[in-house]
C-alpha cells in the first residue's frame, strides 16, 4: 500500500514537471521570438494619453483582465471590455485617446474581429496579441506581437495552457517597460494599493468626489432629441431628467437609447420622459465612495447621480472618480 502511494504520489510530481517544463519551453521561445514589434507597441502604450483598454473572449479574456489589474495597479490606467457587451453599447466608453490591446491566440475570435472595425473608426490604435499576425485580427490591428508557443501543456493539445502563460508574462512584460518609462516607484505603487491612495480615496464621502457642474441636465418636457443631445455633448453616458424643481425623475443612457432603436418604438419629438428610466439608483452625498462603489459594481452601473433628501441634484460621480483612475475631465462642449 506505502509503494502504491509513493508511486501514485511520484506520478502526480512527475506531470507536473513536464507541464512546468512545456510551459518554460514556451515562455523561451515567445522570448526569442520578440522583435521590433514588441518596441512599437510599448512606443504606442508609452505614448497613450488615455487609458489602456483590455479586450478578448474565454481564456484570453481571462488574460486581458489580469492584465488590465496590472497596468491599472503600475500607473498606467487600464480597464477590461468584454467585445459581446462591446457590440451592444460598451463601445460608448472609448475615447480617441485611449489605446485597445486586443488578445486572441488564433486571431480568429469573431466576437472580437466584429468590434475593431467600429475602434478602427474611432481613431483609436489597436495592438494585438496572437500567434497569427496574418489572421483577421492581425490584418485589423495596428501593431502585432506574435505569441507563438511550441505546444501546449495540455496533453490533448487543445486548452489553452502554455499559450495563456506565454501571454500573460508578455502582459507582464508591457506593464513593467511601462513602469520604467514613468520612473515608476514604491511609493507610487503605495499609492494605488488598498491603505494606500485607493483606500484613503474610498474612505471620502462622495460629495468631495462628485462633479457638481456640467451635469447633463434636461426638463421632462425637453423632447427625446434635445435629452440626447445633451448626453451626447457632456460625455457621461447619461442624461438626467428632472422637473422644473431640479428633482430627479429619472434617467437615459447609452444603452437605452441602443434598445430604443432597437426597438424603433420612438419618435425624437417625444417628451424625454416617455422614454426615461424612473426612479434610477442614486446615493446622497454623505455615503462613502466605497459603499457607493460596491452598489454599482452590484448594479453594473459606471454613473450614479448624486441628490438630497428630497432628491434634488447634488452631482454625479462616475466609476473611475471612484477608483482614481487618470484624471477624467468630462464637460459639456458647446456647439
Amino acid at each position: 500500500m506505502v509503494n502504491t502511494v509513493r508511486h501514485e504520489n511520484n506520478r502526480w510530481l512527475a506531470k507536473a514537471r513536464e507541464v512546468l517544463d512545456i510551459e518554460l519551453e514556451a515562455i523561451r521561445a515567445v522570448r526569442d521570438d520578440l522583435d521590433e514589434s514588441f518596441s512599437l507597441a510599448m512606443q504606442e502604450l508609452a505614448a497613450c494619453k488615455g487609458r489602456i483598454v483590455l479586450t478578448g473572449v474565454g481564456k484570453s479574456g481571462l488574460i486581458a483582465r489580469k492584465m488590465a489589474a496590472t497596468f491599472s495597479s503600475t500607473g498606467s490606467p487600464a480597464f477590461f471590455l468584454h467585445p459581446v457587451e462591446g457590440a451592444h453599447g460598451d463601445m460608448g466608453m472609448l475615447r480617441y485617446e485611449d489605446l485597445v490591446v486586443c488578445i486572441s491566440n488564433s486571431g480568429e475570435t469573431q466576437e472580437l474581429n466584429a468590434i475593431l472595425p467600429s475602434i478602427r473608426t474611432l481613431g483609436i490604435k489597436i495592438i494585438a496579441l496572437t500567434s497569427d499576425p496574418d489572421s483577421t485580427m492581425g490584418r485589423l490591428s495596428d501593431v502585432v506581437i506574435r505569441i507563438r508557443v511550441p505546444r501546449e501543456a495540455c496533453s490533448l493539445g487543445l486548452a489553452p495552457t502554455s499559450s495563456t502563460t506565454a501571454a500573460l508574462a508578455v502582459g507582464d512584460a508591457m506593464a513593467v517597460g511601462l513602469m520604467q518609462s514613468k520612473s515608476f516607484g514604491k511609493k507610487d505603487f503605495q499609492r494605488y494599493h488598498p491603505g494606500g491612495f485607493l483606500g484613503q480615496r474610498l474612505k471620502q464621502s462622495i460629495s468631495q468626489l462628485m462633479h457638481t457642474s456640467g451635469l447633463p441636465l434636461a426638463l421632462e418636457s425637453q423632447s427625446l432629441e434635445e435629452a440626447l443631445g445633451i448626453l451626447n455633448r457632456c460625455g457621461f453616458g447619461i442624461v438626467f431628467i428632472t422637473g422644473q424643481d431640479n428633482k430627479l425623475s429619472g434617467v437615459i443612457t447609452d444603452g437605452d437609447v441602443r434598445r430604443m432603436v432597437c426597438s424603433r418604438n420612438w419618435d425624437p419629438q417625444d417628451p424625454a420622459n416617455r422614454h426615461m428610466i424612473s426612479d434610477p439608483v442614486h446615493a446622497g452625498p454623505d455615503d462613502t465612495a466605497a459603499a457607493v462603489l460596491d452598489v454599482m459594481e452590484e448594479k453594473a452601473i459606471t454613473v450614479m447621480p448624486i441628490v438630497d433628501r428630497e432628491k434634488q441634484i447634488l452631482g454625479l460621480v462616475h466609476l473611475h472618480d471612484l477608483l482614481g483612475k487618470g484624471k477624467l475631465k468630462f464637460s459639456c462642449r458647446k456647439t
